[in-house]
């Protein structure tokens, strides 16, 4: 890493344009952005699940004249007036392409759009064309520091990744940047068997894709992973309600709750990536370390979202 990108914000906050939009799925739109703000965003391969920050423009459709090369880009996006923030919200990059004279991010967006659930991104998303612009806040090319980064398996021998449609992008970019020798088993929840998207994972990954259907979220991806883990004995499921909590982030080095998250000497070698919608998560938690005994250093716990809350940020 040169000099001169130490010195710099670990992270790129850039005008992106939006380049081309598919709809990959009936629960999905993947829309790729361009511009020449992003020819420092991202060191390809080494992506995983790095949270990144897109600002919407608000109704006035002007983005917020946000500075850009300063050490406190959230300070200076609070700066802006209120009504000219426009909305922020957390994604992962589905796709980082670097090319000889320009840099491609995709992003997969989750199309909320039954009423009284459709946040401004869904909504940005559902009507997005080429040429319309946002802000997106990310990873600088080169950078050690990885900020955003959780998945961080260290020496395990094999890897548990589950989530609902929210980390979907996360986890299929995680699969294609692993190291191609990696094993172990991926479940993700979708809202329709349509849903399947196509992951180029390492061969001794194995994906399943859970169509939920009329079920409940969580219904169809918590008991299929305790049985995996052979917690046969669980009855009737019930999703630990979370509403009124912060978001449970708990990783192998933080706890988001204050819990010593010390290694103890368990002879597991296997790590556990979990996220989505806060109360499945907390669910799968309390299962895997309370009544599986899985080591809590052994498992990132992260909520992205709540049911009925519209999140910020």
């Amino acid at each position: 890493m040169s000099a001169e990108t130490r010195t710099r914000p670990s992270y790129v906050l850039a005008r992106a344009e939006v380049r081309a939009v598919e709809r990959v799925s009936p629960s999905f739109v993947r829309v790729t952005f361009g511009g020449s703000e992003l020819v420092e965003f991202g060191t390809p391969g080494d992506i995983y699940d790095a949270r990144i920050k897109l600002v919407f423009p608000p109704a006035s459709g002007i983005l917020p004249p946000v500075a850009r090369d300063t050490d406190d880009w959230w300070g200076a996006y609070l700066a802006v007036p209120e009504e000219e923030r426009g909305s922020m919200r957390t994604y992962s990059v589905r796709d980082l392409r670097v090319m000889d004279a320009s840099t491609e991010v995709v992003v997969d967006f989750v199309l909320h759009l039954e009423p009284g659930l459709t946040g401004p991104a869904s909504l940005w998303a559902s009507r997005a064309e080429v040429g319309d612009e946002l802000l997106i806040v990310g990873p600088r090319r080169g950078r050690e520091d990885r900020n955003g980064i959780e998945y961080a398996p260290g020496g395990a021998s094999s890897v548990m990744l589950v989530g609902d449609e929210t980390a979907a992008p996360a986890i299929a970019r995680i699969l294609e940047d692993a190291p191609r020798d990696l094993r172990g088993i991926a479940f993700i929840e979708v809202p329709a068997a349509a849903d399947q998207l196509t992951i180029n994972a390492p061969a001794g990954v194995d994906v399943h894709w859970l169509p939920r259907g009329d079920a409940a979220h969580g219904l169809r991806v918590i008991p299929t992973v305790l049985d995996y883990l052979g917690d046969t004995g669980h009855a009737e499921i019930v999703v630990q309600d979370a509403e009124g909590e912060d978001l449970v982030w708990e990783t192998p080095i933080y706890s988001g709750s204050g819990e010593d998250v010390a290694p103890t000497a368990s002879g597991d070698n296997r790590y556990f990536w979990i996220a989505g919608e806060s109360g499945v998560v907390t669910t799968l938690r309390r299962h895997l370390v309370k009544e599986l005994g899985i080591d809590r250093a052994q498992v990132a716990f992260m909520g992205y979202w709540r049911r009925g809350v519209a999140m910020r940020g």
